[in-house]
């Protein structure tokens, strides 16, 4: 997500009117065999400011469901999302339903961290009922910190995921797919480390993992790679293009990204809808178009 730094390049972007786009058909290296893409995979996007009513028939043309946020996203007072779930629904959007996680530096002792996951828990499924979500929608908290996560943080995932459950609520979660360094030659994965803390406790992981390889850049293939080819055998859901770009990632797959470093849809001509792109095997991620008309 890293909505301030997005933030901070849109300004750019509007100042130097630069132009680009997604590439919509670059040729992707074979994939092994047992991440060969099946007869279903689907894009999505997701973003921290809405996009406004108009660009939603734009964007159906390029994906099949969209990033939801609950509460405000990372770096904003406000939540520009909230009512728009009919609108979406009726353009034919499936969803990915957002709340932010906190910092590791809020949770200052494991009972305060079990409090407040319950808490946000609590309130994120109230929220999910409000804007007409289902029973048993997946609720994914945005964790954007990467590498190891504190036993305070672990308190708080396993408070999030019980209360959810007995909000008649799935938990999930949206975190780093990518290896990070610990010293002495000793990596770490943060979802691995979710997974392994958290036992048989059930939830859904949405990863990201925009390195090149595996990712293939700011692309809409047309048979998107499936989100176990981020390296995450689990994963159910995989970011592969943020905007804007991280450099140390992204070398090797630049020219895919516009030259202010954002990843944009094809048709969006004048570029005013700068995503992060997604693929997964379901067109609704989060179960979160339901069966009302």
């Amino acid at each position: 997500m890293r909505g301030i730094a997005a933030t901070l390049i849109v300004v750019s972007a509007a100042i130097s009117g630069a132009v680009c786009c997604v590439v919509p058909n670059v040729l992707l290296p074979p994939q092994p065999r047992d991440q060969q893409a099946p007869a279903h995979t689907y894009l999505g996007f997701d973003l921290n400011t809405y996009p406004g009513d108009d660009a939603l028939p734009t964007l159906r043309k390029t994906f099949s469901f969209a990033g939801y946020w609950l509460s405000p996203p990372p770096g904003a007072k406000q939540n520009t999302w909230l009512g728009k779930r009919q609108l979406l629904r009726a353009q034919g959007f499936g969803f990915l339903v957002l709340y932010r996680g906190p910092k590791s530096s809020e949770l200052k002792s494991e009972m305060r961290a079990a409090q407040k996951g319950t808490v946000d828990a609590h309130n994120a499924a109230g929220l999910a009922n409000q804007e007409g979500f289902p029973r048993r929608a997946i609720i994914f908290l945005d964790i954007e910190e990467g590498g190891r996560l504190s036993l305070r943080y672990h308190a708080y995932l396993r408070a999030w995921v019980d209360e959810l459950e007995r909000a008649d609520h799935r938990a999930g979660v949206y975190c780093s797919g990518m290896p990070a360094n610990e010293g002495d030659g000793v990596t770490i994965i943060t979802s691995d480390d979710i997974r392994q803390r958290l036992n048989a406790r059930n939830l859904v992981y949405w990863v990201y993992n925009d390195a090149c390889p595996p990712s293939p850049g700011c692309t809409v293939p047309r048979n998107p790679p499936v989100p176990s080819a981020s390296g995450i055998s689990y994963a159910a859901v995989w970011q592969f293009a943020q905007s804007p770009r991280r450099k140390e990632f992204t070398s090797r797959c630049s020219a895919t990204y516009h030259s202010d470093g954002n990843c944009y849809v094809p048709r969006d001509t004048a570029h005013n809808w700068f995503l992060d792109v997604n693929t997964a095997t379901t067109s609704d991620p989060s179960s979160g178009r339901g069966n009302d008309p």
